[in-house]
């Protein structure tokens, strides 16, 4: 809710009765006095909070307590004994905080305790004597971070626990007595434990990291009961020379760490038995010989440097290189063609390796020849034959230049603009954006699954025909956006963001980075982008099949409306018998695809999939991330549909980036989305509203999303009869007012009535009407929101 402060006495702790309270993801920075009097409390979540004090022993008086959540404040200081009054606890989070004590022996007390994490704090000392066997129904133990000392028999009699992060402490003991049968993901990280890794019981983990550490001996020496086992770091021990292991036996690995292990030997073929794989880390080792073929397409992150490997690194896996996010090959005996390679690549991930690119002739073919003068005849012949053809190319040019004069001139037009001083000026139907770049090629875009690729923003300007209208495919409240192919085909829609941001260059970088680090099946991903002088450009992945608002209302190919990145201009002047036998002939064009997806729109079970996957994106923004991303003009427009017609919402995050005193229709929201709390009397935006922008105010632009996709109908300036032919000047008040009256049947769109259950798409209108209710608070969250859509699930027929 974007509260901040102290919480004021005489509030919230007149409430005794309170059993759950969520104060969660605010700014609140001090608790009243009399909170602690809230003594029926059985849930208390204060995470994600500046909350800066000593917890006090009052705490003491929730003994009722079941779920207590301080993580991510500031609290300080020593945990209260008085926490063992919490007989009742079974949830305590303390994650992120500054506690700074010992663990207190009133903590034995709460015996019910399933999850318990004390983690990135500074908690020194030892545990409680009993800690192992005071807890029988524990699943879950963090404590993970801070300086905690103690032995392997603390955790030994946790015979319930499933999870287990004791990583970056000061534990020692035998590696061995840690695990239970029971135990599924198991971080011993970063302490002193040692023993024998092979006699440990694994035979139900998932996860497994005990690097740096002292363990020794050899690794597991059976490996078939393995087949759960997804992620293993055993780097950084004292383990005995030995061979690689049979690692075929863990066919669902997905992070395999052996880094600083004592490594002899080859690698083995069986490597490419793990068609999971995401990162390999063998660097640090005494590995010999070639480097076997790693098939697998999901491997992201792949070390080998410093061993003593030798020959040639497979073509195949050059190829797969530029596409991963991290590798090294340094510090070994190497060989490769190193001119698909930048300079600062080989020198940080090819150090000491030898350039095996061929040559033009091959030297053994002149070796064969009887006769020296043979080898002058073949570089004559050479040389004649490319006068000739260096003379042919000049004649064509200058032969051609005559009929292409107006071809050439764009070209060299362009070409110029690359190489000479800006700034660069382009100019759409409504506006004119400049950016400030004196040398084009020399602007780097930064593009987030393919770093190697070095774009620059001349890559810009050819992919979009230096911006060219041809290649404009809508304005949007942002700015434009331009359809693109960068080079290697990469489909693009290029967002320029025209208007001022308060940002720095860095702040946007690293917002505009941290927002394509966001994925989620239902959101466009920002795929990279450019920093053009003041201009931010965002690039996305290109939506094969639009955007809902022109599908839903069945515009012509014709008409494009905001934010639609669909249809090209070009596309209306091309001759019509070549765009149906293109149609034809290439199977996924534009004009199949929205035939296909408009026939689909008529039905409730499509329309149902949509607004369940535009909230399911919502949901992860305000829900999945810390701090929650408030969206700010959610609208049909934003939603996209893609290659696989699933919806993804789109311009999540970029309202940020004009900066927080953004106080324009802007940060409120589109015509027709905009909440009641932000509109004057008259219906315009008011932008001095008291009332701040939360997750609520997306809750409503979704609302009207549901009630466009069950009525068909503009939010705005259409028609909305009801059986006493009154006159409502949206959709919202139209629909809300036939709910009211139990007449929701009335609003459905013809077009869908008949493909499913009435009721449901009545329960449907409900839930429209409960997230554009006029007041914030009486909206539902995403998260609820998705719940009761699922609830609502059509069957398939």
């Amino acid at each position: 809710m974007g509260l901040s402060g102290s919480i004021p006495d005489n509030t919230i702790g007149k409430l005794t009765k309170l059993q759950s309270l969520d104060l969660s993801s605010n700014q609140i920075t001090n608790l009243p006095n009399d909170f602690w009097s809230l003594g029926s409390l059985k849930t208390l979540n204060l995470s994600n909070n500046t909350i800066s004090m000593n917890l006090p022993s009052n705490i003491g008086n929730f003994g009722s307590l079941e779920k207590l959540d301080l993580s991510f404040n500031n609290f300080f200081g020593s945990l209260p004994e008085s926490i063992s009054s919490l007989i009742s606890l079974q949830v305590l989070n303390l994650n992120r905080n500054g506690f700074d004590s010992t663990v207190p022996l009133g903590i034995l007390a709460c015996r019910s305790l399933i999850s318990l994490d004390f983690s990135s704090n500074s908690f020194n000392g030892s545990l409680p004597d009993g800690f192992s066997s005071s807890f029988p129904k524990l699943k879950s133990l963090n404590l993970a971070g801070n300086e905690m000392k103690g032995k392997d028999s603390d955790f030994s009699k946790l015979e319930s626990l499933k999870y287990l992060n004791i990583s970056k402490n000061l534990f020692q003991g035998s590696v061995v007595e840690i695990f239970q049968e029971s135990l599924e993901v198991v971080d011993l990280s970063s302490n002193h434990f040692e023993g024998l890794i092979s006699q440990v019981n694994f035979s139900s983990l998932v996860y497994l990291d005990v690097s740096d550490n002292e363990v020794s001996g050899e690794f597991f020496s059976n490996l078939s009961e393995t087949h759960n086992l997804k992620h293993l770091n055993l780097a950084n021990n004292r383990f005995s020379k030995q061979n690689f292991l049979k690692i075929d036996q863990i066919p669902s690995l997905e992070y395999l760490n052996l880094s600083h292990t004592n490594l002899i030997g080859g690698i083995g073929d069986q490597i490419s038995m793990l068609t999971h794989l995401k990162t390999l880390d063998l660097s640090s080792n005494h590995l010999t010989g070639k480097i076997p073929l790693l098939t697998s397409k999901t491997l992201q992150n792949l070390d080998l440097s410093f061993n003593n490997l030798t020959g040639e690194i497979p073509i195949s896996l050059l190829r797969k290189l530029p596409w991963m996010e991290r590798f090294n090959f340094s510090y070994n005996n190497l060989t490769l063609c190193d001119a698909q390679f930048s300079l600062e690549t080989l020198h940080s991930a090819f150090i000491g390796s030898s350039n095996s690119c061929p040559i033009a002739a091959n030297p053994n073919l002149l070796k064969t020849k009887t006769h020296t003068h043979k080898g002058l005849e073949l570089a004559l012949a050479l040389t004649i034959s490319l006068i000739v053809l260096l003379g042919a190319l000049l004649f064509c040019a200058f032969g051609c230049r005559k009929k292409t004069q107006m071809w050439a001139v764009k070209q060299d037009s362009y070409k110029e603009e690359q190489v000479i001083s800006g700034p660069f000026s382009f100019q759409t139907d409504s506006t004119t954006w400049v950016a400030d770049v004196k040398v084009a090629n020399l602007v780097p875009v930064v593009i987030f699954e393919k770093p190697l690729l070095n774009f620059t923003f001349s890559d810009l300007l050819s992919a979009t025909s230096n911006f060219d209208r041809g290649t404009l495919l809508a304005e949007g409240r942002f700015g434009p956006v331009y359809r693109g192919f960068l080079p290697g085909g990469i489909h693009v829609a290029v967002k320029v963001l025209v208007l001022g941001s308060t940002m720095t260059d860095q702040e946007a970088a690293r917002e505009l980075e941290y927002l394509g680090r966001i994925k989620h099946p239902n959101l466009v991903p920002l795929t990279g982008y450019c920093l053009a002088g003041e201009k931010r450009i965002a690039i996305y992945d290109y939506m094969e099949n639009g955007n809902l608002h022109n599908l839903l209302h069945d515009l012509p190919l014709g008409i494009q409306t905001t934010d639609d990145w669909r249809f090209d201009t070009w596309q209306a002047e091309a001759d019509e018998n070549n765009s149906i036998s293109n149609s034809i002939t290439n199977g996924n064009s534009i004009g199949i695809q929205h035939t296909g997806s408009g026939d689909l729109l008529a039905t409730w079970q499509f329309r149902h999939k949509i607004a369940l996957g535009t909230a399911r994106a919502l949901a992860f923004l305000h829900h999945g991330c810390s701090p929650p991303i408030i969206h700010r003009d959610v609208k049909a427009s934003s939603v996209y549909l893609d290659l696989n017609l699933e919806p993804r919402l789109s311009d999540f995050g970029l309202a940020k980036i004009f900066g927080n005193d953004l106080q324009d229709e802007m940060a409120r929201g589109s015509f027709g989305y905009v909440p009641p709390e932000f509109l004057n009397q008259d219906g315009s935006s008011n932008s001095s509203s008291p009332y701040v922008i939360t997750p609520k105010s997306d809750v409503y632009g979704f609302g009207v999303i549901l009630l466009e996709l069950i009525s068909g109908k503009n939010p705005v300036e259409d028609e909305y009869p009801d059986e006493n032919n009154s006159k409502d000047s949206n959709l919202v008040s139209w629909v809300r007012g036939l709910v009211r009256k139990n007449c929701g049947f009335l609003a459905i769109d013809p077009k869908i009535h008949n493909t499913g259950i009435e009721a449901q798409m009545v329960e449907a209108l409900k839930i429209g009407y409960l997230c554009t209710a006029d007041l914030p608070a009486k909206r539902p969250s995403m998260q609820q929101v998705v719940g009761l859509l699922k609830d609502l699930e059509p069957v398939m027929n």
